[in-house]
């Protein structure tokens, strides 16, 4: 089935999409894509009217908060792909998802691998080296930890992640379990701030932790983890450089 004029819903859909090279495809995205097409509304209130005015052939969604749209958009006669990405793998493997969606499995599947081979060569630099505790707080009020692929994506930078399991969701921290773990690293990715998150934030909190009294709190541009596209491998080797600089040099 033709994907030639595709409506994308989900930001990570959107940059999956840049690197395959299909953006010339899109005709339709949300305010919070980075993709230069027609905005049809945001990511969990889309102008289903305006979608339709662009007669897609496929739109993509992602994420359970979007099940909601993509039911709705089933029931008005849409070819819908959707993709739940919990863990680094389900994420990678999304790629490949994509690809044969859009008629370019070949290219999906090489995407994959290019992860894969990325993140594998991340955790050989890095694997003799001391793993830190690391906390990732993607929501300050309440303070929130990273879940989903986050945890994965610590470990494989060479950190340790007590706060979640890998594919649990993101959830409010407690002081006592931070005080606990006592991290030594703190990186801030606050949805929706790009890398506008103030780390003044976290450090002036009275949380007795290595990462505050080092003055050890990373801003990172939200997409490099909270986005389940290959934005993530990036934010991978950011975290690893952070971490391990002599290792990752």
């Amino acid at each position: 089935m033709t994907a030639d004029r595709i409506v994308s819903l989900a930001p990570s859909a959107s940059e999956t999409l840049r690197e395959l090279d299909a953006t010339e495809r899109v005709v339709g995205v949300t305010h919070h894509c980075p993709v230069d097409a027609p905005v049809v509304g945001g990511w969990l209130n889309p102008d289903f009217e305006a979608i339709e005015a662009h007669d897609p052939t496929l739109v993509l969604t992602a994420d359970p908060l979007q099940v909601d749209v993509r039911d709705e958009l089933q029931k008005r006669g849409h070819r819908v792909v959707h993709v739940e990405p919990r863990t680094l793998g389900d994420v990678i493997e999304s790629f490949a998802t994509l690809g044969h969606a859009i008629g370019r499995p070949q290219e999906g599947a090489n995407l994959a691998r290019r992860a894969r081979s990325r993140i594998e060569h991340v955790r050989r630099l890095v694997a003799d080296c001391p793993r830190p505790v690391v906390y990732c707080e993607e929501w300050s009020d309440p303070p929130t930890a990273a879940g989903n692929w986050v945890p994965d994506a610590v470990r494989a930078a060479g950190g340790r992640y007590p706060f979640l399991s890998p594919g649990e969701r993101s959830s409010e921290v407690e002081r006592f379990l931070l005080e606990e773990s006592q991290p030594e690293h703190v990186f801030l990715h606050v949805c929706g701030h790009g890398e506008r998150s103030d780390p003044e934030i976290v450090l002036n909190r009275d949380w007795s932790i290595p990462a505050i009294n080092r003055g050890a709190v990373h801003v990172l541009d939200d997409s490099l983890l909270n986005q389940p596209s290959p934005r993530l491998i990036e934010g991978i080797e950011t975290m690893a450089a952070t971490l391990h600089p002599s290792a990752m040099k």
